[in-house]
Protein backbone atom coordinates (compact mmCIF):
# COMPACT_ATOMS: atom_id res chain seq x y z
CA UNK A 1 0.00 0.00 0.00
CA UNK A 2 1.28 4.01 -0.91
CA UNK A 3 1.04 5.66 2.48
CA UNK A 4 -1.72 8.16 2.72
CA UNK A 5 -3.74 6.42 0.32
CA UNK A 6 -7.86 7.83 0.97
CA UNK A 7 -10.26 5.60 2.62
CA UNK A 8 -14.26 6.29 2.69
CA UNK A 9 -15.72 4.55 5.65
CA UNK A 10 -19.85 5.01 6.27
CA UNK A 11 -21.54 4.12 9.43
CA UNK A 12 -18.06 5.53 10.75
CA UNK A 13 -19.23 6.78 13.92
CA UNK A 14 -19.83 3.63 16.16
CA UNK A 15 -19.82 -0.09 15.65
CA UNK A 16 -17.86 -1.61 12.85
CA UNK A 17 -17.39 1.54 10.58
CA UNK A 18 -15.65 3.46 13.91
CA UNK A 19 -13.62 -0.12 14.22
CA UNK A 20 -12.59 -0.33 10.77
CA UNK A 21 -11.60 4.02 10.62
CA UNK A 22 -9.50 2.97 14.03
CA UNK A 23 -7.98 0.21 11.92
CA UNK A 24 -7.13 2.54 8.63
CA UNK A 25 -5.85 5.30 10.66
CA UNK A 26 -3.03 2.56 12.04
CA UNK A 27 -2.51 1.45 9.02
CA UNK A 28 -2.03 5.99 7.70
CA UNK A 29 -4.63 5.75 5.20
CA UNK A 30 -6.32 9.27 5.06
CA UNK A 31 -9.98 8.56 6.01
CA UNK A 32 -12.92 10.43 4.86
CA UNK A 33 -15.74 9.46 7.89
CA UNK A 34 -19.46 9.07 6.89
CA UNK A 35 -22.23 9.09 9.43
CA UNK A 36 -25.12 11.56 10.84
CA UNK A 37 -24.31 13.24 13.34
CA UNK A 38 -21.17 15.83 12.89
CA UNK A 39 -20.12 16.28 16.59
CA UNK A 40 -19.61 12.50 16.92
CA UNK A 41 -17.09 12.91 13.53
CA UNK A 42 -15.71 15.98 14.87
CA UNK A 43 -14.63 13.62 17.94
CA UNK A 44 -13.36 10.76 15.86
CA UNK A 45 -11.39 13.06 13.35
CA UNK A 46 -9.37 14.49 16.86
CA UNK A 47 -8.72 10.92 17.84
CA UNK A 48 -8.02 9.70 14.68
CA UNK A 49 -5.22 12.77 13.44
CA UNK A 50 -3.20 11.77 16.41
CA UNK A 51 -1.65 8.79 13.56
CA UNK A 52 -0.87 11.47 11.51
CA UNK A 53 -3.19 10.78 8.89
CA UNK A 54 -6.06 13.68 7.23
CA UNK A 55 -9.93 12.75 8.77
CA UNK A 56 -12.60 14.32 6.26
CA UNK A 57 -16.11 14.92 8.29
CA UNK A 58 -18.71 14.31 5.65
CA UNK A 59 -22.20 14.58 8.03
CA UNK A 60 -24.39 12.81 6.04
CA UNK A 61 -27.77 10.69 6.42
CA UNK A 62 -27.75 7.95 4.05
CA UNK A 63 -31.69 6.94 4.52
CA UNK A 64 -32.23 10.71 2.24
CA UNK A 65 -32.38 9.44 -0.90
CA UNK A 66 -29.37 10.35 -3.53
CA UNK A 67 -27.38 11.25 -0.15
CA UNK A 68 -24.71 9.55 -1.80
CA UNK A 69 -24.28 12.27 -4.36
CA UNK A 70 -23.77 14.97 -1.36
CA UNK A 71 -20.63 12.45 -0.48
CA UNK A 72 -19.49 12.42 -4.22
CA UNK A 73 -19.56 16.16 -3.79
CA UNK A 74 -17.86 16.39 -1.37
CA UNK A 75 -14.63 13.96 -1.57
CA UNK A 76 -14.57 16.01 -5.38
CA UNK A 77 -14.81 19.29 -3.67
CA UNK A 78 -11.83 18.06 -1.03
CA UNK A 79 -9.69 17.21 -4.72
CA UNK A 80 -9.88 13.42 -3.38
CA UNK A 81 -10.05 10.15 -5.05
CA UNK A 82 -11.09 6.90 -2.81
CA UNK A 83 -8.30 4.40 -3.13
CA UNK A 84 -10.60 2.48 -0.94
CA UNK A 85 -14.36 2.16 -0.12
CA UNK A 86 -15.59 0.73 2.90
CA UNK A 87 -19.93 0.62 2.76
CA UNK A 88 -20.69 -0.29 6.23
CA UNK A 89 -23.67 1.49 7.39
CA UNK A 90 -26.30 0.16 7.53
CA UNK A 91 -29.22 -0.98 10.13
CA UNK A 92 -32.34 -4.05 11.42
CA UNK A 93 -35.67 -3.83 12.78
CA UNK A 94 -37.34 -7.06 14.64
CA UNK A 95 -40.93 -8.02 14.48
CA UNK A 96 -43.78 -9.34 12.25
CA UNK A 97 -44.02 -6.82 8.74
CA UNK A 98 -47.09 -6.77 8.69
CA UNK A 99 -46.99 -4.79 12.29
CA UNK A 100 -44.11 -3.12 11.60
CA UNK A 101 -43.20 0.83 10.96
CA UNK A 102 -43.27 1.50 6.65
CA UNK A 103 -40.84 4.11 7.47
CA UNK A 104 -38.40 2.50 8.80
CA UNK A 105 -38.87 -0.61 6.58
CA UNK A 106 -37.97 2.19 3.80
CA UNK A 107 -35.25 3.86 5.19
CA UNK A 108 -33.61 0.41 5.98
CA UNK A 109 -33.82 -0.30 2.30
CA UNK A 110 -32.22 3.06 1.62
CA UNK A 111 -29.52 3.11 3.62
CA UNK A 112 -28.38 -0.93 3.59
CA UNK A 113 -29.03 -1.49 -0.04
CA UNK A 114 -29.82 2.27 -2.35
CA UNK A 115 -26.65 4.04 -0.51
CA UNK A 116 -24.95 0.90 -0.75
CA UNK A 117 -25.36 0.43 -4.66
CA UNK A 118 -25.06 4.21 -5.29
CA UNK A 119 -22.01 4.55 -3.53
CA UNK A 120 -20.12 1.87 -5.47
CA UNK A 121 -21.71 3.67 -8.90
CA UNK A 122 -20.62 6.75 -8.02
CA UNK A 123 -16.30 5.42 -6.69
CA UNK A 124 -16.23 2.33 -9.34
CA UNK A 125 -15.50 4.27 -12.48
CA UNK A 126 -12.89 5.92 -11.22
CA UNK A 127 -11.54 2.92 -10.04
CA UNK A 128 -11.21 1.09 -13.11
CA UNK A 129 -9.85 3.94 -14.76
CA UNK A 130 -6.88 4.27 -12.32
CA UNK A 131 -6.54 0.70 -12.53
CA UNK A 132 -6.64 0.21 -8.49
CA UNK A 133 -9.04 0.57 -5.91
CA UNK A 134 -10.49 -1.87 -3.15
CA UNK A 135 -14.44 -2.16 -2.30
CA UNK A 136 -16.27 -3.92 1.03
CA UNK A 137 -19.48 -3.75 1.58
CA UNK A 138 -20.86 -5.16 4.58
CA UNK A 139 -23.11 -8.03 4.09
CA UNK A 140 -24.07 -10.54 6.71
CA UNK A 141 -24.61 -14.19 8.01
CA UNK A 142 -28.04 -12.87 7.94
CA UNK A 143 -27.69 -13.21 3.47
CA UNK A 144 -27.82 -16.63 3.84
CA UNK A 145 -31.74 -17.34 4.11
CA UNK A 146 -34.82 -15.73 4.91
CA UNK A 147 -34.72 -14.35 8.08
CA UNK A 148 -38.63 -14.20 9.62
CA UNK A 149 -39.17 -11.66 12.03
CA UNK A 150 -36.54 -9.06 10.39
CA UNK A 151 -37.40 -10.11 6.90
CA UNK A 152 -36.83 -6.74 5.26
CA UNK A 153 -32.59 -6.94 7.21
CA UNK A 154 -32.37 -10.41 5.76
CA UNK A 155 -33.10 -9.90 2.17
CA UNK A 156 -31.59 -6.18 2.09
CA UNK A 157 -28.36 -8.21 3.35
CA UNK A 158 -29.23 -10.84 0.51
CA UNK A 159 -28.86 -8.01 -2.23
CA UNK A 160 -25.69 -7.14 -0.46
CA UNK A 161 -24.25 -10.39 -1.00
CA UNK A 162 -24.88 -10.87 -4.57
CA UNK A 163 -24.73 -7.44 -5.94
CA UNK A 164 -21.07 -7.58 -4.75
CA UNK A 165 -20.35 -11.03 -6.38
CA UNK A 166 -21.70 -9.89 -9.70
CA UNK A 167 -20.07 -6.40 -10.02
CA UNK A 168 -16.78 -8.47 -8.21
CA UNK A 169 -17.00 -10.79 -11.13
CA UNK A 170 -17.67 -7.59 -14.49
CA UNK A 171 -14.19 -5.82 -12.43
CA UNK A 172 -11.91 -8.84 -13.07
CA UNK A 173 -8.49 -7.78 -14.62
CA UNK A 174 -9.43 -4.07 -13.95
CA UNK A 175 -7.03 -3.96 -10.79
CA UNK A 176 -10.40 -3.41 -8.55
CA UNK A 177 -11.86 -5.91 -6.43
CA UNK A 178 -14.95 -6.32 -4.83
CA UNK A 179 -15.40 -7.67 -1.57
CA UNK A 180 -19.07 -8.94 0.49
CA UNK A 181 -18.25 -9.34 3.99
CA UNK A 182 -20.73 -11.27 5.91
CA UNK A 183 -19.56 -11.54 9.53
CA UNK A 184 -21.57 -13.46 12.26
CA UNK A 185 -23.18 -11.30 15.46
CA UNK A 186 -20.89 -8.44 16.46
CA UNK A 187 -21.14 -6.56 19.57
CA UNK A 188 -21.76 -3.36 18.33
CA UNK A 189 -25.58 -2.72 19.59
CA UNK A 190 -26.76 -3.63 16.43
CA UNK A 191 -29.66 -5.42 18.54
CA UNK A 192 -30.52 -2.92 20.26
CA UNK A 193 -31.22 -0.74 17.54
CA UNK A 194 -32.98 -3.26 15.74
CA UNK A 195 -35.53 -3.55 19.29
CA UNK A 196 -34.24 -7.21 19.71
CA UNK A 197 -33.86 -7.18 23.31
CA UNK A 198 -30.79 -7.66 25.52
CA UNK A 199 -31.95 -11.64 25.44
CA UNK A 200 -31.76 -12.37 21.72
CA UNK A 201 -30.34 -15.69 21.02
CA UNK A 202 -28.23 -14.12 18.04
CA UNK A 203 -25.95 -11.83 20.25
CA UNK A 204 -25.26 -14.29 23.10
CA UNK A 205 -21.52 -15.08 21.71
CA UNK A 206 -21.15 -12.06 19.98
CA UNK A 207 -17.35 -10.94 18.50
CA UNK A 208 -16.09 -8.18 19.25
CA UNK A 209 -16.03 -5.39 16.77
CA UNK A 210 -12.31 -5.03 16.74
CA UNK A 211 -11.89 -8.80 15.73
CA UNK A 212 -14.66 -8.83 13.04
CA UNK A 213 -13.81 -5.22 11.15
CA UNK A 214 -9.54 -7.19 11.10
CA UNK A 215 -11.10 -9.94 9.48
CA UNK A 216 -13.01 -7.95 6.49
CA UNK A 217 -9.90 -5.92 6.05
CA UNK A 218 -7.62 -9.14 5.30
CA UNK A 219 -10.28 -10.44 3.45
CA UNK A 220 -10.29 -7.11 1.04
CA UNK A 221 -6.57 -7.24 0.80
CA UNK A 222 -6.84 -11.09 -0.06
CA UNK A 223 -9.00 -10.37 -2.94
CA UNK A 224 -11.37 -12.01 -1.73
CA UNK A 225 -14.84 -12.13 -3.55
CA UNK A 226 -16.85 -13.72 0.07
CA UNK A 227 -15.51 -13.55 3.42
CA UNK A 228 -17.47 -15.40 6.45
CA UNK A 229 -15.28 -14.97 9.22
CA UNK A 230 -15.84 -17.43 12.45
CA UNK A 231 -17.00 -20.84 13.19
CA UNK A 232 -20.70 -19.50 13.46
CA UNK A 233 -20.62 -17.97 9.66
CA UNK A 234 -18.57 -20.29 7.84
CA UNK A 235 -21.07 -23.13 9.44
CA UNK A 236 -24.11 -20.95 8.56
CA UNK A 237 -23.12 -20.69 4.99
CA UNK A 238 -22.01 -24.65 4.93
CA UNK A 239 -25.30 -25.72 6.26
CA UNK A 240 -27.60 -22.92 4.05
CA UNK A 241 -26.22 -24.96 1.13
CA UNK A 242 -27.45 -28.01 1.97
CA UNK A 243 -31.15 -27.81 4.43
CA UNK A 244 -34.37 -26.90 2.57
CA UNK A 245 -35.17 -23.37 2.93
CA UNK A 246 -38.41 -24.12 4.62
CA UNK A 247 -35.51 -25.48 7.16
CA UNK A 248 -33.17 -22.61 7.38
CA UNK A 249 -35.82 -19.70 7.53
CA UNK A 250 -37.22 -21.90 10.37
CA UNK A 251 -34.01 -22.10 12.28
CA UNK A 252 -33.92 -18.23 11.63
CA UNK A 253 -37.16 -16.91 13.03
CA UNK A 254 -36.05 -19.38 16.15
CA UNK A 255 -32.98 -17.47 16.44
CA UNK A 256 -34.91 -13.85 15.72
CA UNK A 257 -37.59 -14.13 18.30
CA UNK A 258 -36.36 -12.83 21.46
Amino acid sequence: MRQHETALVTGASSGLGLAFARLLARKKYNIVVVARREDKLNELKEELERNGISVYVCPVDLSIPDAALKIQSFTQSQGLNIDVLINNAGFGDSGSFADSDWKKQYSMVQVNIAALMQLTYCYLPQMIERGSGEILNLSSVAAFCAGPQMSVYYASKAFVRSFSEAVSEEVKGTGVTVTAFCPGPTATGFEAAADMGSHSRMFQKAASAEDVAKAGLKAMRQRKVLCYPGAFTKTMSFFSRLLPRRVTRRFAKKMNVV
